[in-house]
């Protein structure tokens, strides 16, 4: 009986403790199950439920608990149940054989039966249990919050970018996406020539893919007003007529354009927008959502397809105390990062500089400064569309007295544009013109003016060479630049610099002093940027390729899978879907030079010309040959420029007829009877000849007159 009851005890108590441990592992199992499934469908809610998606994961966890604790109540109630089987089974069969050893039955006293009580988990186990549903949970809720669009992978629908401008260099920004069916172009910029450029003043993009698919775009989408992404506008709508969707400012400027070139008909085209509200431009739901830059009335921009959604910041800084009280529009940044955003593109051209851009309020203090000091006359120079920079200086010189002139045609423009659309508030009273500045002490005058950028042709580069009408540069005035060169023209505002310090002025420019900030972004705001909009794939924009590079870096510590970053080129077409990002083709891009003095393109060749004859120089060569002796008539006259010294003419000259000699004394009779022909023979003789003498290919213009 002893070994009996043992074995009977074994028998009792090990399936119990088998079955417990299996119940509490499928517990653990399908409680983690329930909480990560909870998590993902609550993921693609729609945000902003008021609250309700939090409760439902509260309520989801209970009720996982719940049904935790239901299986355990279960599963214990059974197997009590087959412990109290066994244990009659076994009662049965000790009466049994007592009876058939003494031949009657024995009465056996009645045991008291037990309560069939469920098995409670002890509080460790319970603790534990918790805490492993808990965090699998939490590691759920961390994967989808960080990649939203972690789970989605359709191939259904694709969008294609193709950027014509903006990489690769800075300005020129020009970006097309498009579907199968349509197609939206987002800005249209113009960028600065190099010096060997000559006579070209903008450069602005190849409009050779737009021809090819015009019949598919939708309209034309503009962030901001800076001249990198309107100054080709005009020149883009003398061939294109698209509907152009822009807030208030930018459209106040592109209609300034217009009028310039003789386009006040397009002004039907323009379409003005409401920030925080979605417009559909074809297959494309767009919607501008402020950011805060050196200009007023910037936008981001939501691209949402069938695909998924696209945040183009333009070009963006996170200003806090803006001089307009209108801070980046954080909330809705977010708003979209927690629906699931497909791709960013984003700003890149301050990715080097670390920490954060300084306020535009913060330059006040240096204005302060510097008009508290000055004696003279105060000259502000600034690029024309940063009318915060503009406001803040007239709001100073106000404060301390002074009257403003405003010189230069594009600055009068914008900042009369900004005041008329109200933007900011002053009264005209308070502006003189150009000719009534004599009539007032030089420390009762503030002038604004263009020409930070070294151009030769402002207001402020003819002042500083004496070449202007009525401002000449005297050694008691204050000159402010307050603005950062634009790489390519470092060499210009050098030479300005140069001009107004020779005359004795006090000159305030960045790298003496604290008078600029940057409306781009640094590293923490890109950071700040990356972890709102939480993309699945990344292309950095607007800049050089290192600073797009640069930005990869950071984009890859704040979680981007480097695999889903693409570093494009102009002309790059990249194709997205839910799925991948890829380089589908490439496509003709390129640069349209343009003289802005007559707002008129000029051909390649022209410029080709201009820079042969910079680097080489020209020679002409008159001669006259007889058709029947092949032999110069005369002696040739030989003018050359920018090749040899004046000096050294004369000599030159003979050298240039010995050639001439040499050539005819072997020439073919047939080509003294075509002078063209002979002309390009000539040319050639005389090219390759100056090559061997001076490492040089100058333009040779050879004029023949067969006698």
């Amino acid at each position: 009986m002893a070994s009996q009851g043992k074995s009977n005890k074994k028998r009792r108590f090990r399936p119990r403790n088998k079955n417990k441990q299996e119940n509490l592992d499928q517990n653990a199992q399908n409680g983690e199950q329930k909480a990560s499934q909870s998590v993902i469908d609550n993921f693609f809610l729609e945000p902003f439920d008021g609250g309700k998606q939090h409760t439902q994961n509260g309520e989801q966890t209970n009720a996982n608990k719940q049904n935790g604790k239901k299986n355990r109540s279960k599963n214990n109630k059974q197997n009590s149940q087959n412990s109290a089987q066994s244990e009659n089974k076994n009662a049965n069969k000790q009466a049994a054989n007592a009876e058939n050893q003494t031949g009657e039955a024995k009465p056996k006293k009645q045991r008291k039966p037990k309560k069939n009580l469920p098995a409670k988990l002890s509080g460790n186990e319970q603790w534990q249990q918790d805490i492993a549903a808990s965090m699998e949970a939490n590691k759920a809720v961390h994967e989808l919050r960080l990649e939203p669009m972690k789970y989605l992978n359709s191939t259904d629908h694709r969008i294609r970018i193709t950027p014509l401008g903006g990489l690769g260099e800075i300005g020129g920004n020009m970006t097309i996406f498009e579907t199968d069916t349509s197609a939206i172009i987002v800005d249209i910029g113009m960028s600065f020539p190099s010096e060997s450029m000559h006579g070209v003043d903008i450069l602005i993009p190849d409009f050779d893919y737009v021809r090819k698919i015009k019949d598919k775009i939708k309209g034309v989408v503009i962030t901001h007003a800076h001249e990198d992404h309107i100054g080709a506008v005009p020149y883009f709508y003398k061939e294109f007529k698209f509907p152009i969707y822009a807030t208030p400012l930018p459209l106040g400027m592109i209609n300034n354009k217009f009028e310039e070139h003789g386009l006040k008909q397009e002004r039907s085209l323009f379409r003005s927008v409401e920030k925080r509200k979605p417009y559909l431009i074809g297959d494309f739901e767009v919607e501008w959502i402020h950011i805060t830059h050196s200009i007023i009335d910037a936008s981001a921009l939501a691209i949402t397809t069938k695909a998924g959604t696209i945040i183009h910041t333009g070009d963006f800084k996170i200003d806090h105390t803006p001089i307009d009280g209108y801070p980046t529009d954080l909330g809705r940044l977010a708003y979209y990062g927690e629906r699931g955003v497909l791709c960013l593109m984003s700003d890149s051209t301050n990715s080097y500089r670390e920490g954060f851009t300084k306020s535009e309020s913060s330059v006040g203090k240096t204005f302060d400064a510097i008009f508290s000091k000055a004696k003279g006359r105060v000259i502000m120079s600034t690029f024309s569309s940063n009318i915060h920079r503009v406001y803040q200086a007239i709001d100073w010189g106000l404060k301390y007295n002074r009257k403003v002139c405003v010189i230069g045609r594009s600055m009068e423009r914008n900042l009369y544009t900004a005041m008329e659309l109200g933007y900011i508030k002053l009264d005209k009273k308070i502006f003189i013109d150009a000719n009534e500045v004599g009539k007032f002490k030089d420390n009762e005058v503030l002038i604004v003016t263009t020409g930070s950028q070294g151009e030769t042709m402002s207001a402020l580069y003819r002042m500083a060479t004496d070449e202007h009408k009525y401002i000449k540069i005297k050694p008691t005035d204050q000159i402010i630049i307050s603005s950062k060169a634009i790489p390519g023209n470092e060499s210009s505002v050098s030479t300005v610099l140069n001009f107004l310090i020779k005359s004795g002025a006090s000159v305030a420019y960045q790298d003496f002093s604290e008078i600029h900030v940057s409306g781009h972004a640094a590293q923490e705001e890109q950071k700040l940027m990356l972890r709102l909009i939480k993309p699945k794939f990344f292309l950095p924009v607007h800049g050089e390729y290192n600073h797009i590079a640069k930005h990869k870096e950071t984009a890859v510590a704040c979680g981007v899978d480097e695999r889903n970053i693409y570093l494009m080129s102009d002309g790059d077409q990249i194709e997205i879907c839910q799925k991948y990002m890829k380089r589908a083709k490439t496509v003709k891009t390129g640069k349209v030079f343009i003289d802005n003095q007559i707002n008129k393109q000029i051909s390649d060749d022209v410029v080709i010309d201009r820079q042969n004859l910079a680097e080489a120089g020209v020679v002409m060569i008159i001669a006259q040959i007889s058709r029947h002796g092949a032999k110069l008539i005369n002696k040739p006259r030989v003018i050359s420029y920018g090749l040899v010294g004046d000096k050294q003419d004369g000599e030159f000259r003979k050298e240039m007829e010995g050639v001439l000699e040499q050539y005819l004394s072997n020439v073919k009779e047939e080509l003294l009877k075509d002078g063209r022909i002979l002309e390009g023979q000539v040319r050639q003789v005389i090219r390759k000849h100056i090559f061997r003498k001076v490492k040089k290919y100058p333009t040779i213009v050879p004029i023949i007159y067969l006698m």
